[in-house]
């Protein structure tokens, strides 16, 4: 199966700083998400990317097909205040695979 690369991008550039208590409640169902698909094996990594320019979340996800990632992002929490650019990775290496 197939990796992707995900960016979230925040819907500004003070977002990390200034969450809102409704943002920060959704982000905590963001975290809950990915943290569900990564223990099933689908997420090898996500978290924050402390970018000097602005703050970003990353991903590193398995999915079968495009369709499928596509169904992930959308039924992310954070998609509703947020939104994402992914991108194959047409060769990745992962301990034990």
């Amino acid at each position: 199966m197939p990796y992707y690369f995900l960016k979230l991008i925040p819907n500004r550039p003070t977002f990390s700083q200034d969450m809102s208590a409704e943002e920060r409640a959704i982000m905590m169902q963001h975290i809950a998400y990915w943290t569900n698909f990564m223990n099933q094996g689908k997420v090898a990594v996500f978290g924050p990317v402390a970018d000097p320019a602005g703050v970003y979340g990353i991903g590193v996800v398995e999915a079968e097909n495009e369709d499928e990632l596509t169904r992930f992002m959308d039924n992310d929490p954070a998609a509703t205040i947020n939104s994402y650019e992914y991108y194959l990775m047409p060769r990745a290496v992962m301990p034990g695979k």
